[in-house]
């Protein structure tokens, strides 16, 4: 198999890439544009395999497309690239729609161009997985789950922006043919995440004894996957889903984001003292606007058709994630100093909020 991953310098997309090939015999060409959350260091452990690839490119230049994929020759692309983090969605919205609407579209034109090329078993067995996020189903109350025929209801730029990629994808299928899957996954962790997200941001000021920033009463809920699980899950979608099908992943592990960060100074506590008790830097801060009050998948959908299940509880993954971090600040520390140092994000000027 050769397997294009568009985004696989980020989190999810570089998990995906390490997970390929060194659990399946895949050939794997990664595409990145190296935005400031795509990081080559978090691909040290692949960069030399003669099964991986790495191509410098914006997937909004169609060009670069069309030469990669005649050169690459896949039989499936999973699409990960995106821009992917609500908070810079509410102040700079344009690049979401740029990379995440447009930038689907183009991805879409260009695999629609080389699989209609494609001749017997190659262009039947062509996949194309468009991975997306919970976040376009809204907001839940504090029952039920989101299955793959919820409507859609995106709050944030953000995930209106991967709402339109679902649509644009799905259509594609529908007019043109082209063999689309789509993945709707719940909030991931793990690690190499970029220290924007709740988790990463939470330990790394934790290490360093800083405030502990918690979102208004910190109730929000969200359903938490271990990106390895994630990685797992969507290789097997891209090999066994239905084209024309949505599955849902996530990890059953529902938390309030002020447990996750509990739980997160429970482990460095036990792990590292030096600022313990870690609760004590807990810092209640004013709302994110719009912010949805919970996401939870049902997987079944998942479950029943191709038998993925998560090997890890939110306990266990979450330990592992906080003792890497602890373990690899040669690839989070430059990040910290000279990228992202833990200033909060997405404020309406004005509005204190």
């Amino acid at each position: 198999m050769r397997i294009v991953v568009t985004g696989g310098a980020g989190f999810i997309g570089s998990a995906v890439c390490r997970y390929l090939i060194q659990n399946t015999d895949a050939q794997v060409a990664n595409i990145d544009k190296l935005t400031y959350a795509g990081n080559l260091q978090s691909l040290t452990e692949i960069a030399c395999d003669v099964r991986y690839r790495f191509f410098q490119a914006d997937i909004c230049d169609r060009t670069a497309l069309d030469r990669i994929l005649a050169d690459v020759r896949p039989n499936a692309i999973i699409h990960l690239a995106a821009e992917s983090h609500v908070d810079r969605s509410i102040t700079g919205a344009a690049a979401f729609i740029e990379t995440n609407v447009v930038g689907t579209f183009t991805l879409l034109e260009a695999a629609c161009q080389y699989w209609s090329q494609l001749g017997g078993m190659d262009k039947v067995r062509f996949r194309f997985l468009h991975v997306s996020t919970d976040e376009v189903y809204g907001s839940l109350g504090p029952v039920g789950s989101f299955t793959e025929t919820t409507a859609y209801n995106p709050s944030s730029p953000y995930s209106a922006s991967k709402a339109a990629a679902d649509h644009l994808a799905l259509a594609w299928h529908r007019t043109y043919g082209l063999p689309v899957i789509i993945s709707n996954c719940s909030n991931n962790y793990g690690p190499y995440h970029f220290p924007e997200k709740l988790i990463p941001l939470i330990i790394l000021n934790a290490i360093e004894g800083k405030p502990l920033p918690v979102y208004g009463d910190g109730s929000n809920v969200r359903d938490w996957l271990y990106v390895g699980d994630h990685a797992r899950a969507l290789w097997l979608i891209a090999g066994k889903g239905r084209p024309g099908e949505k599955y849902n992943v996530g990890g059953d592990s529902e938390r309030s984001n002020v447990a996750v960060v509990r739980s997160i100074c429970g482990f460095l506590d036990a792990i590292a003292p030096r600022h313990a008790p870690h609760e004590r830097l807990i810092t209640f801060v004013s709302d994110r606007p719009g912010h949805d009050y919970r996401y939870a998948n049902d997987t079944s959908k998942l479950t029943s058709e191709l038998g993925w299940r998560p090997n890890e509880t939110f306990e266990t993954g979450l330990e592992k994630t906080v003792r890497w971090y602890l373990q690899n600040d040669w690839w989070w520390l430059p990040l910290r100093d000279r990228v992202y140092g833990g200033e909060r994000l997405g404020l309406i000027p004005g509005t204190g909020a």
